[in-house]
């Protein structure tokens, strides 16, 4: 299985990121305004939201490369928790496009959006 890229100093995010965790919960709603709420799925799952800036040419072509190779949002990978340092096996892209944005030499930019699947 493929492993998300690191960059040239070996993180794999910069700072400011974002991870925030997302729960599941099918709530059923019934005629007298009562309402009965059952888990979908046992543990919450995390989101990953990683700015990453001042990027040379050959990060942004491997952040790329692997956002093609993964075809978007189809793709598994596994991914390493920049906050904990733990591996989650079962990841994958929230987006099918990969947006970046080329400022000059060294100041490349882009957002990518990793989310833990079940």
């Amino acid at each position: 299985m493929a492993n998300f890229p690191a960059l040239k100093t070996g993180v794999v995010a910069q700072y400011p990121a974002d991870r925030t965790r997302r729960y599941s919960t099918q709530v059923y709603r019934f005629v007298d305004g009562s309402e009965q709420r059952f888990p979908e799925y046992g543990p919450s799952l995390k989101k990953w939201s990683i700015r990453l800036a001042l990027l040379d040419e050959r990060e942004l072509t491997e952040l790329g490369d692997f956002f093609v190779s993964m075809s978007g949002r189809s793709g598994q990978f596994s991914f390493t928790d920049p906050w904990d340092g733990t591996v989650y096996p079962n990841c994958s892209l929230d987006r099918d496009e990969f947006d970046a944005e080329l400022r000059g030499v060294g100041q490349a930019s882009t957002n990518v959006i990793v989310r833990e699947n079940r």
